[in-house]
């Protein structure tokens, strides 16, 4: 009687630990900012060892043959030059990470974010501005051509995206200069701004760097939701909603582009990069003052610390992009975004 007092009383087995699982955004944004920091620091070193430890010596490679032995000697202590190669890296790696970029070889002597940072502020407004059109006119279009799949209109528009993805920056570059700054003359053909001024200032000089710039990249965006939302209009659930009653409109957008969005943004994010490194030649065609043009003249007038600085910039933007881009593509996707 007493054993079955004691069984009854007995509390129940613990029901086994379920363990867990991350979520994915956490999951994804923690592997790929590892990989990123790892992506930045081999960038960092190879940009360090590529401007300053080469065959040779860098100094006069920098000055010319013409230099005086004071002012090597200035410039190779500068750069590290006199110090081992460990010591001097490892001096510029951490002088990076404390905020301190160096000081610019120009006979200014102007520390490098103090030149950089007028300039990245003009490049990012012009990325941003490019990239907010292009993605707006392309999502746009891009429906519109695939509701009228096989028209004309259709055919017209998928024929000026294949000539717009043909033709090279310059090149539109310099059609946009002759129609609109030298034809029409609706807007200046060149964007040249004062040292330390902003682009939005005078905004009219940023209409026809942003302009050639949405005429390249925008065909990306439209052919991709073109072909994505005909492939949503085809679907089961797109031919449920139409046996329901739902209108072409409604099916469209309130169907079929959601689930087009995914591998839009997969583009978009691509288009943003590209528009990083395209900016050097829109730049250089408008004389635009932004951090395209400022690594050209920097590399041609081999001003290393700017070099380094721009260099990992670009960096650390494309691994930033790229983690943004997977983590918004991954909440659009219901049957990702949850853990399992």
């Amino acid at each position: 009687m007493t054993a079955v007092v004691e069984r009854a009383s007995a509390p129940p087995p613990s029901a086994p630990q379920v363990r867990k699982k991350p979520h994915p955004v956490r999951k994804l944004v923690l592997r790929r900012s590892a990989w990123g920091v790892f992506s930045v620091a081999a960038v960092a070193v190879i940009v360090y060892f590529a401007t300053i430890v080469l065959p040779g010596d860098a100094a006069t490679a920098i000055l010319g043959q013409q230099a005086t032995p004071e002012r090597l000697a200035a410039l190779r202590q500068q750069l590290g030059l006199d110090q081992p190669v460990g010591v001097s890296f490892w001096h510029w790696i951490t002088s990076f990470l404390h905020g301190d970029f160096g000081t610019s070889l120009s006979p200014q002597a102007t520390p490098v974010w103090e030149l950089v940072s007028p300039r990245l502020a003009n490049s990012a407004c012009l990325v941003i501005v490019a990239g907010l059109v292009s993605t707006i006119l392309g999502i746009v279009l891009g429906a519109i051509a695939a509701a009228r799949r096989d028209k004309v209109s259709d055919q017209a528009m998928s024929i000026g995206a294949l000539v717009g993805n043909s033709l090279p920056e310059f090149v539109v570059g310099v059609f946009v200069v002759l129609v609109f700054g030298v034809k029409l003359k609706m807007f200046p053909a060149v964007s040249f701004l004062p040292p330390g001024s902003y682009i939005w200032e005078q905004p009219n000089k940023l209409v026809l760097p942003v302009l050639t710039l949405v005429i390249v990249v925008t065909p990306y965006v439209y052919r991709m939701v073109r072909a994505s939302t005909i492939e949503a209009l085809t679907s089961d659930y797109a031919e449920v909603a139409s046996l329901k009653g739902a209108s072409p409109r409604r099916i469209l957008f309130a169907h079929a582009l959601p689930n087009a969005l995914a591998p839009t943004i997969q583009v978009v994010g691509l288009n943003l990069l590209y528009l990083a490194g395209g900016i050097v030649l829109v730049e250089t065609v408008f004389a635009f003052p932004g951090v395209g043009s400022l690594l050209v003249n920097s590399i041609q007038a081999r001003d290393v610390p700017v070099v380094q600085f721009l260099t990992v910039l670009l960096a650390v933007f494309y691994v930033v992009l790229n983690i943004c881009t997977d983590v918004v593509v991954l909440l659009v996707t219901p049957r990702r975004r949850l853990p399992r």
